[in-house]
């Protein structure tokens, strides 16, 4: 069976990873050329939380491309609100749209819908755990105002523990050759182990500060994050984390004169608007970037038979829950509990935490 889905952009091999980010600066160079390749088609977007910039720019991609847009913005709406379970959502969804973009709170979930729909399923975000088209936007963002993916030094600050786009694009950049990554944030937001583990398995040295004014000089990308209000346990642990790393003009003076400043969006505190002005703010440039990585996704995934391929990844059936609270197997009983092996231990297939 053909591998046809987007859960995490490692599900892309380097070649169609690089063919994407091709694709998208062909389309920006010219998007009349590209504004009828979907007609007829008709994408399906299934937000079960609130969204601004991912739902809208995954909207606009497809209607660039001449599709048509199916879905809801908002669970309530839908008949998730009467008990319905993802399984039966996903199944009728998937009869009805040609392709699938998706964003759930709860981890997996993405990798859940894949299992039962009959079109593509483009993950949208999972919780705190993937954002695959996020750090599409970021490639492509990168590739246009660095000129490379390589060979960059890479500051990541604020919320590196529920931030799940900061998750996806270490997980990517950390197998080009020479990347390296400064990680600020506090002690308690501080990067999962799971990702520490990648980077130590592809050799990409990284270093764990809790400063950002006194580490921002020597950044090639400075990546800043909003704290994740609506991860937190309580209020309490909101504001004791809430304001504690602010880019301004002051720090941005000891930058370097081509670092640029990225932001996935919606920003809260953490970036002055002040910074607006400075030219190594690229964080608006951004979520224009990433509707243009949306389409080219949108448009290979429909339309060129070569960019499926074989997953050769060697899952396994478990009796054992994951023990990640905020799985999708731990929500929804059904599912098969799934998991693959990494250094003899069993990690859950939806969340890629251990399960035992």
């Amino acid at each position: 069976m053909k591998h046809r889905h987007v859960i995490d952009l490692e599900d892309l091999t380097f070649t169609q990873l690089q063919q994407t980010i091709e694709l998208a600066g062909k389309i920006k160079a010219d998007p009349v050329k590209y504004s009828h390749v979907c007609d007829g088609k008709i994408m399906a977007t299934l937000f079960y939380e609130p969204s601004t910039r991912t739902q809208m720019s995954f909207q606009t991609a497809m209607m660039r491309l001449g599709g048509k847009i199916i879905g809801f913005d908002n669970p309530q709406n839908s008949s998730v609100s009467k008990g319905e379970n993802l399984k039966d959502t996903i199944t009728i969804v998937s009869g009805y749209a040609d392709i699938i973009a998706m964003r759930n709170p709860v981890e997996g979930s993405a990798k859940a819908a894949s299992l039962y729909s009959r079109v593509p399923v483009i993950n949208a975000g999972d919780g705190g755990h993937l954002h695959p088209t996020q750090t599409l936007t970021d490639l492509v963002t990168l590739s246009n105002e660095k000129g490379r993916l390589n060979h960059l030094k890479i500051g990541l600050c604020g919320d590196l523990k529920n931030g799940r786009t900061v998750h996806s694009l270490i997980k990517t950049m950390s197998h080009f050759e020479g990347n390296s990554f400064v990680l600020i944030s506090t002690k308690e937001l501080s990067i999962p182990d799971y990702i520490k583990d990648i980077m130590d398995n592809a050799g990409c040295p990284y270093e764990e500060v809790d400063d950002l004014q006194s580490n921002i000089a020597d950044l090639d990308v400075l990546y800043m994050t909003r704290i994740q209000r609506e991860r937190f346990a309580s209020e309490e642990d909101y504001q004791s984390q809430k304001g504690q790393y602010i880019l301004d003009t002051e720090k941005m003076s000891y930058a370097k004169k081509d670092m640029i400043v990225l932001h996935p969006l919606p920003r809260v505190d953490e970036i002055t608007v002040e910074v607006d002005d400075d030219p190594r703010a690229c964080y608006f440039k951004q979520a224009v970037y990433g509707m243009y990585g949306r389409m080219a996704l949108i448009m290979l995934l429909l339309e060129d038979k070569d960019y499926f391929f074989h997953s050769n990844d060697k899952k396994f059936i478990s009796d054992v829950k994951c023990k990640n609270p905020r799985c999708i197997v731990n929500q929804e009983a059904y599912l098969p509990k799934k998991y693959y092996l990494k250094d003899n231990h069993k990690i859950c297939d939806y969340c890629d935490n251990e399960i035992e």
